[in-house]
């Protein structure tokens, strides 16, 4: 089974020379610390900046220097700073070639709920709007259940949707699964995890053919 950490470095394994990629905030932060260094890639946070890096050691953090998530950041050599404008029109441009969300709920279809839980204040959707409505590609960083041991995995959201039908990829501490048209496909498991404890935690369709391997990190 995958911590937050793994989850990340799983994801990292995505991401190709020359993309530029957007990360949400939770677990999606981390992958800029595991990108294979072999490659170039440019990091964009929907508040102004493009060529994020590693978040900072200890001691080492610039407060003026943050993500969406108003988390402290690193920025690489050649790293750009710019208004909202000009960021969502990169976004709604289709200028990112990934996006990698967190999520509550995702659905068989590949709808997404990541913004609100009801009941609970929030203070609006914020950039994921634009996010799931603009980007061709998106991968889903998130546990497989709830704390109350539920799955997130469903037939359909309960939660109030941030997208429809935009999923592509979903990674949890559990599996990687793909969204086709005939549900969740399981590609690889989390080591230690077995097939059962998959099927168990996911309650829309699951799709298995073959062994399916263990995933490498």
């Amino acid at each position: 089974m995958l911590d937050k950490t793994g989850i990340a470095k799983r994801i990292a394994k995505e991401v190709k020379d020359g993309y530029y990629v957007n990360l949400g905030i939770g677990i999606p932060t981390l992958v800029a610390n595991y990108v294979r260094e072999d490659i170039s890639v440019e990091f964009q946070s929907e508040n102004g900046v493009l060529g994020m890096g590693p978040f900072p050691m200890d001691g080492e953090e610039d407060a003026d220097i943050i993500n969406a998530g108003k988390q402290t950041i690193t920025t690489l050599p050649g790293a750009s700073f710019f208004d909202s404008a000009t960021s969502f029109g990169m976004i709604r441009g289709q200028h990112v070639d990934l996006t990698i969300l967190g999520a509550m709920e995702v659905s068989e279809e590949g709808d997404i709920a990541n913004w609100k839980i009801p009941g609970k204040m929030v203070k609006g959707m914020g950039g994921a709007m634009d996010l799931v409505a603009s980007a061709e590609n998106i991968i889903v960083a998130m546990m497989h259940t709830n704390r109350a041991g539920e799955s997130k995995l469903l037939k359909q959201c309960s939660l109030p949707l941030t997208g429809v039908g935009c999923v592509k990829k979903i990674v949890t501490n559990l599996a990687v699964l793909e969204v086709t048209e005939k549900g969740f496909k399981l590609l690889e498991r989390a080591p230690g995890v077995s097939v059962d404890e998959i099927i168990a935690a996911t309650e829309g369709t699951l799709i298995i053919e073959g062994d399916v391997p263990e995933m490498s990190l």
